[in-house]
């Protein structure tokens, strides 16, 4: 039966419980939807920026358009699991979330980025009633500010900054250098190149939804009216508005375009 409204997705398969279980948000015009783990890190390895996929994330989206697959969310614990207590009190790591990749094919029409995201919203907060908050962070360099959260209903938090480092057009976070525990490919490769690459500064501005209104209440950071200016080339970057996301939703990587 076709979807005329926006409405959960059920699976067409009852559960061993009896009800159906919830596998996405949308109407029969655009969805976000569960795929497979090894499908979604498929897609992300090959489309965005990075060409790599992150083992902490356990929420695997398919984007759609009618019926045709144009992009993938992948949602999980945080970059620092630890963070979650500083925003508010005995928040464990399991009981808020991040918004880890995301890759969008520019078929995809205006305004999917944020309908994404708020469709995402929408089925995390039915399937996963434990989590009380969703977080990102937008980055200086896209020069939107986190335009495209603030289109989602996210609350914005504040701004602070970190250090990147730029080799052979990628950019990665800092903390690679400070912890000597990394023993990736891309962590070796950057040490031993360091005097080549460039050292950059950039804002990051933290978004949080809130999954549960009842901890809003409990946060110790303090809402923010959301930034409205675009930088015009923030640190050398050009600009980039509208056609993709330009937005970044990890606190340790820099997006392309239309990546997360």
């Amino acid at each position: 039966r076709g979807m005329a409204k926006k409405d959960l997705i059920y699976s067409d398969q009852q559960s061993m419980f009896g009800a159906r279980e919830i596998i996405g948000f949308g109407s029969d015009e655009f969805s976000v939807k569960e795929i497979d783990r090894n499908r979604a890190n498929a897609i992300i390895i090959k489309n965005h920026y990075s060409g790599k996929i992150t083992n902490h994330t356990y929420i695997h989206l398919g984007v759609y358009l009618k019926t045709e697959m144009l992009g993938v969310l992948q949602i999980g614990y945080a970059m620092n699991p630890a963070s979650g207590g500083g925003i508010v009190n005995e928040t464990k790591s399991d009981e808020f979330c991040e918004l880890n990749r995301m890759w969008l094919d520019d078929k995809l029409p205006r305004n999917s980025e944020s309908m994404a995201i708020s469709y995402s919203v929408r089925y995390i907060r039915s399937k996963y009633p434990k989590l009380r908050f969703l977080m990102s962070f937008a980055d200086e360099r896209c020069g939107g500010y986190g335009i495209v959260y603030q289109a989602a209903n996210f609350q914005y938090y504040g701004e602070h900054t970190n250090i990147f480092w730029e080799l052979d057009g990628q950019y990665f976070h800092n903390v690679i250098i400070t912890n000597g525990s990394d023993q990736s490919k891309q962590a070796r490769i950057l040490r031993a190149r360091k005097d080549e690459a460039r050292k950059i500064e950039l804002r990051q501005f933290r978004y949080i939804y809130w999954l549960n209104q009842r901890y809003k209440k409990e946060c110790k950071l303090k809402e923010q009216p959301y930034l409205k200016h675009y930088a015009e080339n923030p640190n050398g970057f050009e600009k980039t508005e509208a056609g993709g996301a330009i937005l970044n939703f990890s606190s340790t990587e820099l997006p392309n375009e239309n990546e997360r």
